[in-house]
């Protein structure tokens, strides 16, 4: 019992003196001093053929895995931009002795994983799989054959997504504000199109491959369960006969900040929002004595944390967006400050006050001690938390090589973090942002939007750009002795006459549809004047069905029909009448030549579709061949009002008439494409066949 006595009077000892004590709460408690990082051990190896090896060990799981990092610097693609992103996308597509199904196969059987890029090579498994892993990546590595049919098939992808591009306005943001920030002749700022994609062909893959997947520019990285000693001696024995030679290093002109404000506008039809990003190159190199000090002050403009002014004020105070961010990026060429957010039409310039004054005001106020150290303990545990990954040791050792940097920068990361002051913020902030040499960068409608960004440009003007970063304008005039009737004629001139497409009775065309993944067969059968069968499928099971005969005309969708409006069915007759646009007023319409503007970057003649006054779409003709390029028009969806764009990317001849043979239609975010395979002219079709 007397131990539990002299228990019970230290207890009300300490309560006493903590009832005592006075202790001011209104006052924060002085931090204490910032803890001592033990990074973990990493071992570095160079091999005689220039590979540089960093191991990292960690038995804590039977895995191991193996990254492949080239150090080669940004490489200008010019008219063939997309080129190094098609060679590592098919590094892993095929070696000399084995196809990609093969590699994908030997990947799966020891439970592998496998990537490759433009910048390396990447792969992982249990360790006791390495080696069958690494002698699959030896042969991915010094044996690629750069298939033809599968480079067709990363082109068809890649042309798809650019597709679905074209109507995403967080993508051309980031096309125009890149552009902007670097300029066309700078790698960080050349964006991919349809002609330089369509230009690559497998020699540009086999001449980025010999010159840049070089040992003696690479670092070999190993992480898991693995001695140091096992670690180089697998790198000697895969990678050790890799064959060096001389890389040189492009040298590039630097960037600058523009002399004043500018503002780029891209204008995307149908846009209820508008995306803004205001950037500007900034020099500032991975691990700079400035970086850590400019990283607090970008957390506190807009980083991560629910307390950056951004998003206080944007979001919290003015309700403009659901989220404001900032961010300052370094790189060893050329890194970039850039501040972005979507907000409503209406609010867009009202949005653009808020970012410069919150711009303005990092670099001329004192931040808050509080907020500081708010900002500093956030980041804190971020860093400590991502010390639990052996990967983010991984990455701080290929930082160290690769940057040059003190062996101790992150083992101190937490001691300069803490040592970053109200003044540091303030110094950082005046000497990598200017607020008065800021690229002002908007994606948006440009009626609801353009012009009311004037005020906030140097010159006065707003400049008008297209998704590709080329200048925009509004349509120019055409000249007097072209009117509509002589837009029709050379229309139908080029797909082969009128008198030729008079004498058309059916037509059948045949081929297949994809959205996304999935591919579709379709068909689509016309007899003139009014019939219309079209389905789409899934093998034998019918998806979608549309028939149109005569006057009344109904569409199913897995088999349940519904009757068609009476507006549909005319619309449908105006897709079977292949002279329809010259007898628009049969179908209660008339059209208005707009004048001469540009269409996927083809100068094209613009057409106004309307029924009275209301605008149903607009159509774009090519001044150069007369064809049509493509159509815009509104659509009621299940998510509300869009813009559906149809391109036709290339018309096939039969019977002597040119029929569109291959049409991507994009409906908001999802892209629909038809590919005809085969097209009739004049069979006989019964009647039966439209019911």
């Amino acid at each position: 019992m007397k131990s539990l006595y002299a228990f019970l009077s230290i207890a009300l000892l300490t309560i006493a003196a903590c009832t005592t004590t006075k202790i001011d709460r209104s006052v924060a408690p002085t931090p204490g001093p910032a803890p001592t990082i033990n990074i973990g051990k990493y071992d570095t190896f160079r091999l005689d053929n220039g590979l540089r090896v960093i191991a990292v060990q960690n038995p804590k799981l039977p895995r191991v895995s193996y990254s492949i990092t080239l150090d080669r610097g940004p490489v200008l693609e010019g008219d063939i931009a997309g080129f190094t992103g098609f060679a590592g996308n098919l590094l892993t597509a095929g070696t000399e002795s084995r196809t990609k199904a093969e590699i994908d196969e030997a990947v799966d059987f020891i439970g592998a994983r496998l990537n490759s890029s433009a910048g390396g090579l990447s792969g992982s498994s249990l360790s006791r799989h390495s080696d069958a892993l690494l002698e699959i990546m030896r042969d991915v590595l010094t044996n690629p054959t750069f298939p033809e049919d599968e480079l067709e098939k990363v082109r068809k992808q890649s042309l798809s997504g650019l597709a679905n591009a074209k109507t995403s306005a967080d993508q051309i943001s980031g096309n125009i504000s890149s552009i902007m920030a670097y300029g066309k002749d700078h790698p960080y700022g050349e964006v991919e199109t349809e002609a330089t994609i369509e230009a690559i062909t497998r020699n540009d893959l086999i001449r980025y491959y010999q010159t840049y997947f070089r040992p003696n520019i690479a670092y070999l990285v190993v992480v898991g369960d693995i001695t140091p000693e096992k670690a180089v001696a697998q790198a000697k024995k895969y990678f050790g006969d890799w064959k060096p030679k001389q890389v040189e290093r492009a040298s590039f002109e630097k960037p600058r900040q523009p002399n004043g404000n500018r503002v780029a506008f891209v204008p995307l039809k149908g846009a209820v929002q508008s995306v803004i990003n205001i950037t500007a190159p900034v020099e500032l190199p991975p691990g700079h004595p400035d970086a850590i000090a400019a990283s607090v002050m970008t957390n506190i403009l807009g980083g991560g944390v629910f307390g950056g002014r951004l998003k206080q004020n944007l979001r919290e105070d003015k309700a403009f967006t659901y989220g404001a961010r900032a961010n300052l990026v370094t790189d060893p060429e050329i890194g970039r400050f850039s501040a972005s957010a979507s907000v409503r039409n209406e609010v867009t310039d009202s949005a653009v006050v808020e970012f410069l004054y919150e711009i303005e005001r990092i670099t001329t106020e004192l931040v808050e001690d509080t907020t500081l150290q708010f900002i500093k303990n956030y980041m804190n545990g971020s860093f400590a938390r991502s010390l639990e990954s052996p990967q983010t040791i991984a990455r701080f050792a290929l930082n160290i090589e690769r940057y040059n940097l003190p062996k101790d920068y992150y083992s101190t990361y937490l001691s300069k973090l803490e040592a970053v002051t109200v003044e540091d913020v303030l110094r950082v902030a005046q000497r990598y942002i200017n607020p008065n040499n800021l690229y002002i960068t908007v994606v948006g409608n440009k009626d609801e939007v353009g012009e009311s960004l004037a005020q906030f440009a140097r010159s006065g003007k707003v400049e008008y750009y297209d998704l590709y970063g080329n200048p925009w304008s509004d349509l120019e005039k055409v000249p007097e002795d072209v009117t509509l009737d002589v837009v029709i004629n050379a229309y139908y001139d080029a797909l082969g006459g009128v008198e030729a497409l008079k004498n058309v009775n059916t037509t059948i065309e045949s081929g297949s549809m994809s959205m996304g993944p999935m591919a579709l067969n379709y068909s689509k059968k016309t007899k003139m004047p009014d019939k219309m069968l079209m389905t789409v499928s899934m093998g034998e099971m019918e998806v979608t069905r549309q028939v149109i005969n005569g006057k009344t005309g109904s569409s199913s969708q897995m088999g349940a029909a519904n009757p068609m409006s009476e507006e549909e069915i005319v619309q449908a007759r105006m897709q079977i009448d292949l002279l329809s646009l010259t007898r628009l007023a049969d179908y209660g319409l008339n059209a208005e030549l707009k004048g001469i503007g540009s269409f996927n970057g083809q100068r094209a003649y613009v057409v106004d579709m309307k029924k009275e006054s209301e605008l149903l779409s607009t159509s774009y003709y090519s001044v150069d061949s007369g064809l049509q390029l493509g159509s815009e028009a509104k659509s009621e969806t299940p998510q509300g009002e869009l813009t559906v764009v149809t391109e036709i990317k290339a018309y096939t001849e039969a019977s002597g008439i040119k029929f569109p043979s291959e049409i991507i239609q994009q409906v908001g975010p999802q892209s629909i494409a038809i590919t005809l395979d085969e097209i009739q002219v004049n069979r006989r079709l019964n009647d039966s066949e439209f019911k």
